[in-house]
């Protein structure tokens, strides 16, 4: 039987944790879960110790000495993963803006031999609750960017509700990827994408988040921006 791990990264997200572990398990009971958490001032850790003691063996967390992005979070969850021999590893928010009742479909399109299954946004019209129409542009922007650059075909590049078979993932080089914010998401998509995987979209509504502040910032933004050239050059230089 295939195991399932859904990494979460965290950052000062203790009012988030019961709602996000109570969505998650009462939808898929066959799966566990992995916290990343950056050193939280505000007790997260703790918190979500208080859970590991009720789901034994099916919450795990792992601590990092400091806060150093998103990325850097993900890959060490998914090292994490893959050394414990997960078939199915997912990247998903500890907001509440992923919805878990979408992940059966996810990880049932990964059984049936998908790569990777991206939760999208984008793939079915604009499926975004509670954004400004500012923010919303420029997410849309930055997909239609990333798609002119990248050639993917891909409607949500910078999504960050995504599951990977362990097979994909095991096809990159982890310590190689460059990139901590959005321009991350886009980074594992397009390399997995010029290794031939099958990248596949399944629509979810995303709801921002109630509780908690947004780690967007500016350098995030322009990381993206530029991140997005630099692949699409290194990529052809390496061809060359």
């Amino acid at each position: 039987m295939e195991r399932t791990l859904i990494i979460i990264p965290t950052y000062n997200e203790k009012e988030n944790i019961s709602l996000v572990i109570q969505s998650i398990f009462s939808v898929v009971h066959t799966i566990d879960l992995l916290f990343v958490d950056d050193s939280s001032p505000d007790g997260t850790a703790d918190e979500i110790a208080k859970f590991q003691t009720e789901y034994q063996d099916k919450i795990y967390l792992l601590s990092r000495a400091k806060k150093e992005g998103l990325g850097k979070a993900y890959i060490d969850g998914i090292k994490w993963g893959l050394a414990r021999n997960y078939d199915f590893l997912f990247e998903m928010d500890a907001d509440l803006s992923h919805p878990a009742t979408a992940l059966p479909e996810m990880i049932n399109k990964l059984k049936k031999g998908t790569d990777v299954v991206v939760g999208s946004r984008y793939l079915a019209g604009v499926n975004v609750v509670n954004w400004p129409l500012s923010r919303i542009a420029l997410s849309m922007g930055a997909s239609i960017y990333v798609r002119l650059i990248t050639g993917m075909s891909i409607k949500d590049p910078t999504a960050g509700f995504v599951g990977y078979r362990a097979a994909a993932l095991q096809q990159l080089a982890l310590e190689e990827i460059a990139f901590v914010g959005y321009a991350f998401q886009i980074e594992m998509k397009f390399k997995l994408w010029k290794k031939g995987c099958d990248i596949q979209e399944l629509p979810i509504v995303f709801v921002n988040r109630e509780k908690g502040v947004s780690k967007m910032n500016g350098s995030i933004i322009w990381e993206a921006i530029f991140g997005v050239i630099y692949l699409k050059f290194v990529s052809i230089f390496k061809r060359i």
